[in-house]
């Protein structure tokens, strides 16, 4: 099976605990992920709400040496910065497309965001649930749109190609985003709000406006976005079939959360997602349309990198 997945925290996870990317007791290890062929994980920086300036960039520095001494002691892990890049990952190998949760990690400051995105970061979330330098998370008290400097990084990011991703955002500042910015834009792991009612999840106007962006929405595993009681795979399944009902079917694509939240019943980690994706199979969704989802729509987004 293929498969492409928008976000983790594994890097981070590991990076806390001592452990290595290639194996440990986290909710994703590559070793395991490795049963998928061909396989793209997005990795992320999570920067803390609380994090600013030198300590937000601190963590970022932390987690890429992290990053970069797995990539070097393992030719399994290959580093994806391009279209070609991701053309180019074989059999056997892990597509590591390097992303980060929240723009304080770049510290309000231009030249820090270019720096990131020399490093290999090419998509970031803007805020994590807080405020930040750039505008106002999902959660903020009083919830911004775009700063100065986040109408000035989203400019930068959009000469950069580097993505947008907008879980997440406060409806403020997503619609403030929308207006400042003219490229496809992400939702790298939200659900749908219809469907369960938490705030992280996207309203259908948010969804429609990504969709007719060329974006991509990958759905999240965590429990609180998916029921508002017992979470399992086929409430999964419930909220892509409410975005596919929007007309969502070349948008939709996973965005796992793993090692950034509990999982739903009968998931247990990496190893689930064929089990996962032969619930949608058993609902006869057409094979081709759930490997749109788990692979194929996230693959065509990125090859305008």
């Amino acid at each position: 099976m293929k498969l492409f997945d928008l976000h983790c925290d594994t890097l981070v996870e590991c990076l806390r605990t001592g452990q290595s990317l290639w194996e440990n007791s986290c909710q994703l290890d590559v070793s395991r992920g490795l049963r998928y062929s061909p396989w793209i994980q997005c990795f992320a920086v999570w920067i803390s709400d609380e994090a600013r300036g030198a300590e937000a960039t601190g963590i970022f520095d932390r987690a890429f040496s992290l990053l970069q001494r797995e990539l070097q002691s393992r030719p399994e892990m290959k580093l994806v910065t391009s279209g070609k890049d991701l053309q180019a990952v074989k059999p056997g190998q892990c597509g590591v497309l390097l992303t980060v949760e929240s723009g304080a990690a770049a510290a309000g400051s231009l030249e820090q965001l270019r720096r990131l995105y020399r490093c290999g970061v090419r998509m970031m979330t803007l805020t994590w649930n807080g405020e930040n330098e750039i505008g106002g998370g999902i959660l903020s008290a009083r919830p911004s749109g775009l700063t100065a400097f986040g109408k000035a990084a989203v400019a930068e990011m959009e000469r950069l190609s580097m993505v947008i991703d907008l879980s997440h955002a406060s409806e403020r500042l997503f619609y403030s985003v929308a207006e400042a910015s003219s490229g496809p834009l992400a939702a790298s792991h939200s659900n749908a709000r219809a469907v369960c009612g938490h705030p992280r999840n996207l309203t259908d106007e948010q969804f429609r406006l990504i969709c007719d962006r060329g974006g991509i929405v990958g759905l999240n595993l965590a429990p609180e976005f998916l029921s508002s009681g017992k979470a399992s795979g086929e409430d999964v399944l419930r909220h892509a079939e409410h975005f596919l009902s929007l007309g969502g079917e070349s948008a939709l694509a996973i965005g796992s959360d793993f090692d950034g939240t509990s999982l739903p019943e009968g998931i247990c980690g990496i190893e689930s997602m064929e089990e996962l994706a032969e619930i949608f199979l058993r609902h006869n969704y057409p094979e081709a349309l759930v490997m749109q989802i788990f692979f194929e729509n996230a693959y065509k987004f990125f090859q305008f990198l």
